[in-house]
């Protein structure tokens, strides 16, 4: 949800061509500012939102950024260019850089600040820091939330139960790849507790609904991802960048993260190659597949921001891979996305073929803070 409708696991889809005039493209940045800050405060951050309220305030021709991003050639709406986000993980990297002072003092955790002091501020730094922000506007915004394995973790209890194989995971907008490693992490679901003893992360979503099959053994035989822009988190400064996309008053959803790259860092066994989805499914994914093993392609957060002709392309290929599973060699569709009919409801399916079954498992907060399991019939 790009905090409100995706992650950042995946690049933006093509933006749609810019208003016309100054004013149009001036008041459509404003309103994706508006958009974010409801976002926000929905999933808890209150902060956040105020940050993105004072901002439609503060910017202004006056200043460089301010010209830049008033005159944003794009879509700078959250279910696009996410405009809002890119400009919110430049000032917290400033804040968490420690280097200016007034900044750092307005953020988290010294609660929410006075929008006229916070304006002030804000004006500041938008003038002296340009080039520093300038730097994060190119890029489209990512969190790899991690919490998102205690969704994606039933599921794949559910695949290990019904094929009794090892797992080869796939993964599209997989950012840095924290959710190929959703077996290495300790989990609480409910009255359950599973997964490595001596986890690096622990994750406890407010459960609900019948468990997952926790018993069933699930064995990751493979990893490999996909993304237009991967995270190499062997780069600091790709990790600090990583880590700046967090909400700053989410302090849990950082301590997530920082466990997650030291789990990943530690993992030799997994990659994500710098691709484009539909290519890439295409070539990961040959309809002959090996004997023993359930590929499964999973995703979260990321259908809505692939362009439609990449999606049917994805769609097309999954289905010839499906015609050609057996029982020993069958195939698993996994995702955790926004239900088509509304775009306040975050499901989980699984498809399974072969059959080509499909389930709903149930329902979840985006940053997986809280689990509805329904489970297969």
């Amino acid at each position: 949800m790009n905090e409100g409708r995706r992650s950042g696991n995946a690049a933006a889809p093509p933006a749609t061509p810019a208003p016309a005039s100054a004013a149009a493209r001036a008041n459509a940045v404003r309103n994706a500012l508006a958009v974010q800050a409801e976002y926000c405060a929905k999933l808890g951050s209150r902060f956040t939102a105020t940050l993105c309220e004072t901002l439609i305030d503060v910017l202004s021709t006056d200043d460089e950024i301010g010209r830049r991003v008033l005159a944003w050639p794009g879509d700078p709406s959250p279910l696009a260019d996410n405009l809002p986000l890119r400009l919110a993980g430049a000032l917290n990297a400033l804040a968490r850089s420690r280097r200016v002072r007034d900044l750092a003092a307005a953020y988290p955790p010294h609660g929410i600040p006075h929008r006229t002091t916070f304006s002030i501020v804000l004006r500041h730094v938008l003038a002296e820091h340009a080039a520093e922000i300038a730097t994060f506007l190119e890029h489209a915004p990512q969190t790899n939330e991690v919490g998102r394995s205690a969704v994606l973790i039933g599921g794949l209890l559910e695949i290990a139960k019904r094929t009794k194989r090892p797992l080869a995971l796939f993964e599209i907008g997989a950012s840095a790849g924290l959710n190929l490693l959703a077996d290495r992490y300790r989990y609480r679901l409910g009255g359950a507790e599973l997964g490595p003893k001596d986890a690096t992360l622990t994750l406890a979503p407010d459960w609900s609904g019948p468990l997952p099959p926790v018993d069933a053994k699930l064995r990751v035989q493979a990893r490999r991802g996909c993304d237009l822009n991967p995270i190499d988190l062997r780069d600091a400064a790709q990790r600090e960048r990583l880590t700046c996309y967090v909400w700053p008053d989410q302090p849990e959803r950082v301590a997530r993260l920082e466990a997650a790259i030291a789990t990943a860092l530690a993992t030799k066994s997994f990659a994500v190659d710098k691709a484009d989805a539909g290519a890439w499914v295409e070539a990961q994914l040959p309809a002959a597949a090996p004997r023993g093993v359930a590929r499964v392609l999973l995703h979260s957060i990321v259908w809505g921001y692939l362009p439609e002709v990449t999606r049917e392309r994805i769609r097309a290929h999954l289905g010839a891979v499906g015609d050609a599973a057996t029982s020993d060699a069958p195939f698993a569709w996994l995702r955790f996305e926004l239900a088509p009919a509304t775009a306040a409801k975050t499901e989980i399916r699984l498809t399974y073929w072969p059959g080509g079954r499909d389930y709903s498992l149930g329902d979840a907060h985006p940053h997986g803070a809280a689990v509805r399991w329904t489970g297969v019939d």
